[in-house]
């Protein structure tokens, strides 16, 4: 059989390789299967049959598999002991052997159905390529053109596929508009509808905000600053946390920038979204109080064991501290993973007297 018996197909699998990336091999085997596929259709036929391919010539070879019996009672499944030694000498009761095959008229009619597998295989192996190759940039900042917005999703072109981004992933003060060009950060990729892989895009998680320190900031993408610790309420408030080893290098300044040119870049990107970038310190007291920012902090008693501070800051900053909806002292607790309740100093004193004089009864 020689429906596909000529080199230029295997030049033409060879420089899909070197081209597209899909390897010969996977290639010549769907060749193979679509071949088999081509003959059982066509002539409809219950065989056990298998198709082996010359890598070299592009020469394929059409074979029936038949188990080796005494005496053969099925021809399509099944040959005697003394056919089978015609083939192979050694064959023995129990043993398969390949009995090749030559249809007439299968070289026409395989070609035709293999092509249409052999391009549908194509495409699986190039959808592939593009699931590993964007698989790989899980945790990058990508760009597209919306190509579709609404409250639940939006759609973007990333070029060789398709980006998602779930309502729970857009930044709620945002609007997207078709056309419009934005960026995100690779959360994951998926197999979509049909197998095309689909690359899921977040712009309201905080790992965004911390790569786009590393893109504005060199220092940051160097190692000579590192980000220890980023917390977000999306489209309102985000506290980055910064250190440096070298004690030539302010952190907290290099991050702002001069006239805070640097952080607002950042802050354009995310639409006017608050930044605070505060200094991290190993002590968890000075730490917290830094988190605390924008709000003053008096006093700061940690319990390690627990992991809790209570805070005591000025009665004109509590309202502060604690921020709108307690936003600024939830975004401290995710940024220090510690619990922190905060009082006024009136508060606090109150507090204390309370139990002085609570202390005093039980003595009494």
């Amino acid at each position: 059989m020689k429906a596909i018996d000529n080199k230029e197909l295997i030049l033409a699998l060879e420089e899909l390789e070197s081209e597209k990336g899909i390897k010969k091999a996977y290639l010549i085997d769907a060749i193979e299967q679509a071949l088999v596929t081509a003959y059982k259709r066509n002539f409809d036929s219950a065989e056990n049959v298998k198709v082996v391919m010359d890598k070299e010539t592009g020469e394929a070879h059409l074979y029936a598999v038949k188990e080796v019996v005494e005496a053969a009672e099925d021809d399509k499944l099944q040959i005697s002991l003394e056919n089978a030694k015609k083939i192979s000498k050694k064959s023995k009761i129990g043993d398969t052997v390949d009995v090749e095959m030559v249809p007439k008229d299968f070289g026409r009619i395989a070609a035709q159905t293999a092509k249409q597998v052999i391009i549908q295989k194509l495409r699986e192996a190039e959808r592939d390529v593009v699931y590993t190759e964007f698989n790989d940039r899980k945790g990058e900042i990508v760009s597209g053109i919306i190509q579709k917005a609404d409250s639940n999703i939006v759609i973007m072109d990333l070029g060789k596929l398709e980006g998602i981004m779930p309502a729970k992933e857009q930044i709620p003060t945002e609007h997207y508009h078709v056309n419009d060009k934005i960026r995100g950060y690779v959360q994951e990729v998926v197999r979509g509808i049909k197998g095309n892989p689909q690359v899921v895009v977040s712009r309201a998680c905080p790992e965004f905000v911390r790569r786009l320190f590393e893109f504005e900031i060199p220092e940051i993408y160097e190692g000579l600053i590192e980000i220890k610790s980023v917390s977000r309420d999306p489209g309102y408030r985000s506290k980055v946390a910064v250190y440096s080893t070298n004690p030539n290098i302010d952190p907290v300044g290099s991050c702002v920038g001069q006239k805070g040119v640097r952080i607002q870049n950042i802050i354009n990107e995310l639409n006017g979204e608050k930044i605070d970038v505060i200094e991290w310190n190993e002590d968890p007291a000075i730490y917290i109080a830094a988190a605390l920012l924008p709000a003053q902090v008096l006093a700061v008693d940690v319990k390690e064991e627990e992991k809790f501070a209570q805070v005591i800051v000025p009665d004109d900053q509590l309202s502060l501290a604690i921020g709108k909806s307690g936003q600024n002292a939830r975004l401290a607790a995710k940024l220090t993973s510690w619990k922190i309740d905060i009082k006024s100093e009136s508060q606090f004193r109150e507090m204390i007297a309370t139990m002085q004089e609570e202390q005093e009864q039980t003595e009494e």
